[in-house]
């Protein structure tokens, strides 16, 4: 019993974290049609910013704020490649995904991982203020207040006439800029906020890791899919709200999964990201699988 509701706890507090990522992925895969690798560099960018600020005595809640920032500026950079510079957008993300591996070694003055184990985090400081004393379920409770607060603004925001406009870019970009809309602002926004939502999942997890490191991002970009399509294939969700719980649901079930594969030596702590990118093109195969055994026609796949 005791390792079901270790289980439970860890996967529910993951889930909730590594959400904001999934959060991020599902916006610009899903809602923008925009195939950002940004990912795999703004979660380390967001660790590496708050951790340097955090050991150089700057309060966490502003090193956290900070790393937010700093998503959003690389998200802003990939989007300006492609909408200024016409790069393509699966293009723009490998630049800055591979520009960001140095940078996030510069903000980390030279060093692979910075620790934070004896410094204050936002979670010491929560702990201190709410009086208690459980490391998991201090974690639980704040990220279950921070989750809520995101996904009202989400929800709220994604319903306003530029949220709208946000999701019809991505529906139908040509239909938009035919009714007069700037394509371009949404789409930059859009990508900024979902790599500014990474960062800060990247600066929250750092803290509650004990630590940043330079590499900690690889996979992300895989693991955000795979709690998307698994959110919407169990969940199958209607309208905005939906959608989002959807996605953090997926990632908690996901999460979930890799705890039971590592605790019952199913898979090896190596082979993760292999099992998760495997399931991940299952997923994307089976909508084209049933259209063949239906005998319909299914166009190429787009190059570019």
């Amino acid at each position: 019993m005791d390792v079901l509701v270790n289980l439970l706890s860890a996967a529910f507090y993951e889930g909730l974290a590594y959400g904001l990522v999934a959060i991020g992925v599902y916006l610009t895969f899903r809602v923008l049609a925009f195939p950002d690798l940004t990912v795999d560099g703004s979660y380390p960018l967001g660790g590496a910013v708050a951790a340097i600020l955090i050991v150089n005595g700057v309060n966490p809640w502003l090193a956290t704020v900070a790393a937010l920032g700093a998503g959003l500026c690389a998200g802003l950079a990939t989007s300006l490649l492609n909408t200024k510079l016409r790069i393509t957008a699966l293009l723009a993300g490998i630049l800055m995904m591979a520009a960001l591996y140095p940078i996030n070694l510069m903000v980390m003055g030279g060093q692979a991982n910075i620790g934070l184990l004896r410094e204050i985090t936002v979670f010491d400081q929560v702990s201190q203020f709410l009086g208690i004393d459980d490391k998991v379920t201090l974690s639980i409770i704040f990220m279950v207040i921070l989750a809520i607060i995101i996904l009202l603004i989400l929800n709220w925001f994604l319903r306003t006439e530029i949220g709208l406009a946000l999701r019809a870019t991505g529906e139908n970009e040509q239909m938009v800029r035919g009714l007069g809309g700037n394509t371009d602002m949404t789409t930059i926004l859009g990508v900024s906020i979902s790599n500014g939502l990474v960062a800060l999942a990247g600066a929250l997890l750092a803290q509650r890791g004990g630590g940043a490191d330079v590499g900690m991002g690889i996979g992300m970009i895989v693991m955000g899919l795979a709690s998307v399509i698994i959110g919407e294939a169990i969940f199958r969700p209607r309208g905005v709200t939906a959608i989002l719980l959807a996605v953090v649901g997926g990632t908690f079930i996901y999460r979930l999964f890799i705890g039971v594969a590592l605790r019952f030596h199913l898979v090896s702590a190596s082979n993760l990201k292999l099992i998760t990118a495997v399931l991940v093109i299952i997923a994307l195969a089976i909508p084209y699988i049933q259209k063949k055994l239906r005998h319909e026609w299914v166009p190429p796949a787009a190059r570019m």
